[in-house]
Formats: structure tokens, sequence, C-alpha cells
């Protein structure tokens, strides 16, 4: 899927409001092919240097000019974490004038904390659950950040980036999301949108440091988690691949059938697939994982069962031992083969442990 799934969205959001937490990252419902499966060892280090000021990108088919590191950022929601976590991992969260990202479960224990920790300044989410355009703009920051580009959508109440020019305001739209929520989006975004993997989450880390002018800490975090994906590849080279079911109880209100979510597509796919897996449902589009009813996952070929956490308390074997329960036939409930996840699955800086602990549980 190369555009925008609004009904995907919106079981997402609904999930956030009722939970009063954010889904951080929906699928995008396509597989990542396998040539973006291949050893992220054999890509060239990312290589750091100074930002040289004003710095001009290019962000989505616009030109943004940055003078200076912007020092007033807001993050709108857009469920997801990856933004926030990102800015965690670069150390640059002081930047950060006002977050309205959260997740209250994390696979790096550090950073439910230190997400807590920076400013929210107040923000209240409209009905859609996106910050009001005059929320934003009373704020004045140098800089808001948007995981995808419907987030700039004024159908949804949000401030459009035309507005944020006009007040003197940089806005930039996290790179593999360029096509999300933009159906005007130009064929190479539309392109990267539905080849999201782990290397979508390199870019939106090298694309902060080269902003904020750190990009040496971006390079040594995107060459650190590569060499750790690497060596998980190495490991299950040549080794059978297990089907791998990637399942969130705790986001059943997104399956119209009341069942767990079902995660599949994008970069699920593709990190499922670095630590030597298969997903039984790779290639669903969004709409279809929705309608996955009980039949088609009791007959899903299941080796190993992925639970993802999305509220704190969600104690994995408990979710796992009543799936098992629910779906006997698995071979994953006959050996009682599970692990768990929760934000390090999603775009953002600590897709690594998700292929470590996936690859773990299939051996």
């Amino acid at each position: 899927m190369s555009s925008f799934d609004g009904a995907r969205l919106t079981r997402c959001v609904l999930v956030a409001g009722v939970l009063l937490a954010a889904v951080a990252a929906c699928g995008i419902g396509k597989p990542a092919p396998a040539a973006q499966q291949a050893d992220v060892g054999l890509l060239p280090p990312a290589v750091a240097k100074p930002t040289s000021y004003p710095l001009t990108i290019d962000n989505c088919g616009r030109k943004v000019t940055f003078d200076a590191p912007p020092k007033r950022v807001v993050l709108l929601n857009g469920t997801s974490v990856a933004e926030v976590e990102s800015f965690v991992a670069l150390g640059i969260q002081d930047h950060i004038l006002a977050n309205s990202q959260s997740y209250e479960v994390s696979d790096e224990p550090s950073f439910v904390d230190k997400i807590k920790a920076i400013p929210k300044a107040n923000l209240k989410l409209n009905e859609n659950f996106e910050v009001p355009r005059e929320q934003v703009l009373a704020l004045k920051p140098d800089l808001v950040i948007s995981t995808w580009a419907g987030g700039f959508d004024d159908k949804v109440g949000s401030v459009t980036r035309d507005q944020l020019d006009a007040a003197g305001i940089k806005s930039f739209v996290t790179p593999s999301n360029c096509a999300n929520g933009d159906p005007n989006a130009r064929p190479e975004d539309k392109e990267r949108y539905g080849k999201q993997s782990v290397e979508s989450s390199s870019e939106l880390l090298l694309s902060l440091g080269e902003i904020f002018d750190v990009q040496q800490r971006a390079a040594d975090h995107v060459n650190r988690t590569r060499a750790e994906i690497a060596a998980v590849q190495k490991e299950v080279a040549g080794k059978e691949r297990k089907n791998v079911l990637v399942v969130y109880p705790g986001m059943s209100m997104m399956n119209n059938n009341g069942l767990p979510a079902v995660f599949g597509g994008g970069i699920y796919d593709d990190i499922v697939g670095r630590a030597g897996g298969v997903n039984p449902f790779a290639g669903k589009t969004n709409t279809q994982l929705a309608e996955i009813n009980a039949e088609a996952l009791a007959a899903a070929p299941v080796d190993v069962l992925v639970i993802g956490l999305f509220q704190p308390g969600e104690k994995p074997d408990v979710l796992a031992r009543e799936l098992f329960a629910k779906f006997p036939a698995w071979q994953a409930s006959k050996t009682k083969t599970f692990t768990s996840v929760s934000d390090s699955i999603y775009l953002g800086p600590i897709n690594a442990i998700a292929v470590r602990k996936i690859a773990d549980a299939a051996r």
C-alpha cells in the first residue's frame, strides 16, 4: 500500500484514545522486499561530519532551510514514538519545547521515564488525536515535526506546512512517511513508504543528526544497530526459517473481529525476516489485517508467537497462555514458544532489540 489507509489509522487512534496511550506506528501493509532483508553489515558505514549552516534539506519535496539547530521543537502525535525516542537516543531531548508522543512500556527500560520528563506544555489533542493548530502556533516553536504527512492536514484540525511557513516556523515529516497521508506524494516518496524497513529508522536518526548537528551520535547509533542486527543475521543464516506471528492483544480494537491486532508489512516483516523468520500474514494490506478472523488465525502456521505489549501491567506469559489455549493447532502452542516486544518492532531507534528477541525465541 503506497497511500495512507485512513481506516487503519482511525483504529489506531481509537485504541490510543480509549487506552490513554499512543499506538506507536501502524503497519503499512506490504512486506519488505527480500533485497531489504540483506545483511545490513554489507551497507557502507554511516559517516558523520559537522553540519554547516545554513542547511537546506529536501523533505517530502519541500526545501527546508535551517540557520542553526532548532531549539523550540514541537512533536506532533501521529500515534508514534519514533520521533521522541530518536531525540532521546541522540541526547537532544532538551531541544523539545512540547511533546505529545508517549508510550507506557518500552523495550529500552530508560525510555519511559526519559520521555515522561520531556515537557508537554499542556498540549491537548483534539478529537482526531492530533495537536490543534492554535496550540501549535501559540507556542511559537522554531520547528514542528510530524511522523506522517497527514499530521499537517487541516482536515484533522492540524496546522499545515504552509501556515507554519507563513509564521516563520520550520516543519519536518519523518522521511519514510512522506506518502503517509498525502495522496499527491512524489513517486519516490510512495516507493520509500511502501518499502519501509529498519533502514527507515536509520534514515530518521541520520536526518535528525544532520539538522541538530549531532551527526556523530547518529552515525554511531546507526552503525552500532547495523552491527547488532548483522550479528543476528549471521547466526540465523542457512537455518530453517520459522513462521513468526506478531500480535498485540491490547490493541484488539484494531481488529474488526475483536481478536488481537495482527501486525504485518513493511518494517514488521523486515524485522521478522532479519531475525530468520517469516510472517505468515506478510503481504496483507492493513484492511485485510483488520479483517483477520479466528478461523484464519487458527489455520496460520505459527512456530513462534510474538506478544506485543501496549499497556503497563500486561503479562506476556499470561497473554501467550491464553492464545495458546485458543489456538492449540499452532506449533508454537505445542512447544510454548513465544517472546514479547513493545516498541522495538516499530519505526524507531531500537529495532535491534526486536531482531535479537525474535531470533532467540526461534532457535
